[in-house]
């Protein structure tokens, strides 16, 4: 066999006060910028963010990316 098999790890957050697109994009943009972070689904209407990682992230490290994008990690 040839190819590598690759397990991804599906986490959802809950994150306070997202209200809109330029909301979901500014919080995707952090947590995409995590090491292993493959991708990440925000939904405004319901504050989860859906994160594809290659490995469990540390969240003290999601928790100051949503810092850093202006939300709070609940």
């Amino acid at each position: 066999m040839t190819a590598e098999t690759r397990t991804e790890l599906t986490t959802v957050y809950q994150v306070k006060g997202m209200t809109c697109g330029h909301c979901e994009g500014a919080v995707s943009g952090e947590i995409s910028e995590l090491p292993g972070v493959s991708s990440v689904t925000a939904v405004a209407s319901t504050g989860r963010v859906t994160v594809v990682s290659a490995a469990p992230l540390d969240e003290a490290a999601v928790r100051a990316a949503v810092d850093e994008a202006g939300y709070e990690l609940v």
